[in-house]
């Protein structure tokens, strides 16, 4: 440690509020625990709940840092007791409990994975936590497998684009959703099979006429409030339903024998919270079955926006404008 500094540059929010609460302060380098590592920060992702936190709506848990900021690439500075697996100088990915947003982040060697071959650090920042989200939800707990069908929310979004890439590269046929005709196509060029504008369309027919009124396997719901109805209608039975979200709100009155008649299964999680092992598992799962295909470069984020660190505010600003298509990076370095 003695060659890194004692301080450094981070994003700091004050009082929650607007996009403009983020400003660049200074504090002491946090020293990795045992199993953990210390990341050089080259860039970092910019997600949904980062949004959330800013405004006060998405605390972080227990011993998280308080910094915002859930995603990092760059080069492992400093080793923790007990981690062998990551050498100084390593160039990784990583999901982080919190601090993303600076010139260093503290993590769990275990959430780390190498960066893909060919990827920049602004690629590699775009993968950790939609890759989590998604493989844990849509693979891991609903299940979905290939040769069935799954109706994907928010297909233009960062989580949506990569719930698209990898139902369609590991042979799931996908039905998306968008707000907006103009993203049609984006949706279509990540592997979407038909898109569906849910503001000029109830989603639920086109559905069902797609899959001769079967319904779909499986739904990746990021909607939650009066979409869940409307994804029960659309759900084959015994399909399977993930909640990762709440975009039209975190409650919904449910018609119980719908489900009840088509034997449905719903779940869901949120990440952040989840135990140190239960994403590490999520990690390996993904370094074993998704880490080739980006390796191949059969799948590649996509990057609609980078900012410096020190314009996070107009990165959220963006975010908060559901204007992007893909993923919204911060350069540090």
């Amino acid at each position: 440690m003695s060659a890194l500094p004692s301080e450094y540059t981070h994003i700091h929010v004050e009082q929650p509020g607007t996009p403009e609460v983020m400003q660049l302060s200074r504090s002491p380098l946090p020293v990795p625990a045992s199993g953990q590592v210390l990341i050089r920060v080259h860039a970092a992702g910019v997600n949904g709940p980062d949004v959330k936190q800013r405004v006060g709506a998405y605390p972080p848990p227990p011993g998280a840092s308080p910094i915002i900021g859930l995603e990092v690439a760059g080069d492992i500075c400093a080793l923790g007791d007990g981690v062998s697996q990551w050498q100084i100088g390593d160039k990784v990915c990583a999901l982080v409990p919190g601090g993303g947003y600076g010139e260093y982040a503290l993590t769990y060697a275990t959430h780390c994975l190498p960066i893909p071959t060919g990827f920049s650090y602004v690629q590699a920042a775009a993968l950790p936590e939609t890759f989590f989200t998604v493989w844990g939800n849509l693979f891991m707990r609903a299940g979905l497998k290939a040769g069935e069908t799954v109706l994907i929310h928010g297909g233009s979004g960062g989580i949506g684009s990569t719930a698209i890439q990898l139902a369609s590269a590991l042979g799931s046929k996908v039905i998306a959703t968008t707000g907006q005709d103009e993203k049609r196509d984006y949706c279509l060029s990540l592997g979407a099979a038909e898109v569906i504008n849910y503001r000029t369309h109830n989603f639920v027919e086109p559905v069902m006429a797609l899959t001769q009124d079967k319904g779909v396997n499986v739904v990746f719901d990021i909607a939650g409030g009066d979409f869940i109805n409307l994804d029960l209608q659309a759900l084959a039975m015994d399909g399977r339903m993930v909640s990762v979200a709440m975009q039209r709100g975190p409650k919904a009155e449910v018609e119980i024998f719908r489900l009840m008649a088509k034997r449905i299964m719903w779940t869901g999680s949120t990440l952040r919270p989840q135990s140190v092992e239960a994403k590490a598992a999520i990690a390996a799962e993904l370094f074993e079955k998704v880490w080739p295909l980006l390796n191949a470069h059969k799948i590649v984020p996509n990057i609609f926006a980078t900012f410096p660190l020190g314009d996070a505010a107009k990165a959220h600003a963006l975010m908060e404008s559901g204007e992007h298509r893909g993923k919204v990076v911060l350069t540090v370095i």
